[in-house]
Order: C-alpha cells, then structure tokens, then sequence
C-alpha cells in the first residue's frame, strides 16, 4: 500500500519542487504544476507540468552514464499515489552551493553581459555574435543560488573557486560541459539544439552526483533546428511563450513593477503545456500518454 503524501515530513518549497523526507537518506522530490518567470512564481498552474518535467529528467538520468542522486524507479512504492509520475526518490547529498550552466549559444543574460563587456562570467567571446549566435565551444558560466523570489547572479570561475574550492570548481566544470555537450548531440539527433542548460550537483562520500532535475524545459533553452537563425530570438520548447506574453501588450503588466504577473489566460497555458509536452516528445522519442501517473496509469 502507498504511503500518503502526509506522512512524511515536509522539508522545503521552491519554485516549483516540494521536498519531503522519507528516512534519513531518502527524500521525495516533487515536480509540481507552478510555473515561475521573472522570479515570480505565477498563480496560475500548467497542467501536467509536473509530469513532464519528471519524465524528463528520467529519460536523461537514464540515457546519460553520469552518477545521479535517483534512489528508486519512477513507481516507486514509496512514491504516494497523489504524486505519482511527478515525483522521485532521491538520495540525500551535501549540495554544491552554486549553479552549473553550460551555454552553447548566445542568449539570455550572457546575451546582455555581452553586449556590455564582450565577456559572459568574465569569458572573453569574440567580438560581432548576435542574439542566439553559436559559441566557437560550449562555455562554463555558473551562478550563485537564489532563495525563492530573487534571483540567480552570474559568477565568474574565480568566484566559484571562492565558494567551493579550486578543486572543486574544476570538477563541476569538467562534469557540466561534458553533460552538456553529450546532451546536445542527442537532442540534435532529434532535430533539436540545446542552447544552455543548468545543472545542480551534490556530493556523497567526495564523489560528485548529478541531482535535481536535468535537462528539462524548465532548466534548458530547447529550440528547434529547422527554423534556427542567428540574430533573432528563436522560438522555444519552453516557458519563454510564458515571458513573451508577460511582458506584451495583452498582459498589461510592468515587469519592473513591485506588483505580482497577472493570471495566465487559458491559450497561453495550454499552449505552454503542448510546447511542454512537445519537448518531451520529440527528445525522448517516447509518448508522454505513456507517462506514468495519468489518467491512463
């Protein structure tokens, strides 16, 4: 018999994901449907958001030979009905204190530091890239951890070594470009670029562990290679339909204000929960019906 969701001891709440303990080296991650942008988590959900994102960092935890904090399968007995498909056991590890991201095209923030200086996290590019220009190779740019509503600050490498270590920050390097650059010849495979990714890892015995979620539309630009061209935004497999619509006329609302974004209108949601579903699909080359936790489970 599964266990209820309330009888494990509630733990922590981001942005999306719920924490909950199970015993002393287990806990329940669970990917809930709240969608956040700007650094507002936004009132309304998507559906089924919660499963997607699980099933795809299943399918890459799966795919990838890279030690990850996964401390069961995806239907778990101790994973609660309630939560099923949307949730992981997980082992508990130390985490590292920073954010691991890896970019292989332009855009975003690094867009914005570059346009200023010429650099991204103090890496030197060469000079004429346009918005979602191809780097000459992938670029290590980490970040320091945000508490909920504030939001992630860029960091050098010299940075990172001051919170973590020399020895340390090497490693996450290392990990994180050749995650990144193996991931993104599997997506290419399936007609789509990944143009940046966030990793979080943690530490278990000194040995580094891939853990959180990865690779999903959440934590990764995803767009689709048949309509790529450098010096425009390109359309996106994630919540960037999201922000576009934040920020256009339809929403009446001032990003720069102290108000909270006003309720998503039901097109934008289905329409983000498609671009959702879409990315798992065409990446995995697996059925999200065929996910776990639906109402064919």
């Amino acid at each position: 018999m599964r266990p209820d969701l309330s009888s494990y001891r509630h733990l922590a709440a981001g942005k999306v994901r719920e924490l909950y303990e199970i015993d002393a080296d287990t806990l329940l991650m669970v990917a809930t449907d709240r969608i956040s942008a700007y650094d507002h988590v936004l009132e309304t959900p998507i559906p089924d958001k919660g499963r997607v994102l699980t099933a795809m960092s299943a399918y890459f935890f799966d795919a990838l030979d890279v030690p990850n904090h996964l401390a069961g399968p995806m239907d778990d007995e101790r994973i609660p009905a309630e939560v099923l498909g949307k949730a992981m056991v997980v082992r508990r590890l130390d985490m590292v204190q920073a954010e691991c991201v890896a970019r292989g095209y332009l855009t975003g923030s690094g867009m914005v530091e570059y346009r200023e200086s010429g650099t991204v996290c103090g890496i030197e590019l060469p000079a004429g890239l346009v918005e979602a220009s191809k780097l000459p190779e992938p670029i290590f740019t980490p970040a320091t951890k945000a508490a909920v509503g504030d939001h992630d600050e860029n960091i050098s490498f010299d940075q990172l070594t001051g919170i973590v270590g020399d020895e340390l920050a090497e490693r996450l390097r290392t990990a994180t470009l050749d995650v990144y650059s193996r991931a993104a010849e599997m997506a290419a495979e399936r007609g789509v670029l990944l143009a940046d990714t966030k990793f979080e890892f943690g530490l278990s015995g000194g040995e580094l562990i891939l853990a959180d979620e990865v690779l999903t539309p959440d934590s990764s630009r995803y767009w689709p290679a048949d309509s790529y061209e450098a010096g425009r935004v390109q359309p996106s497999f994630d919540k960037q339909y999201v922000r576009n619509w934040l920020t256009g006329p339809d929403s009446g609302w001032d990003k720069a204000s102290d108000t909270p974004p006003p309720p998503l209108p039901a097109e934008v949601v289905e329409a983000t929960r498609a671009r959702y579903i879409e990315a798992y699909e065409r990446i995995s080359g697996l059925s999200f019906a065929d996910w776990i936790g639906g109402d064919n489970a």
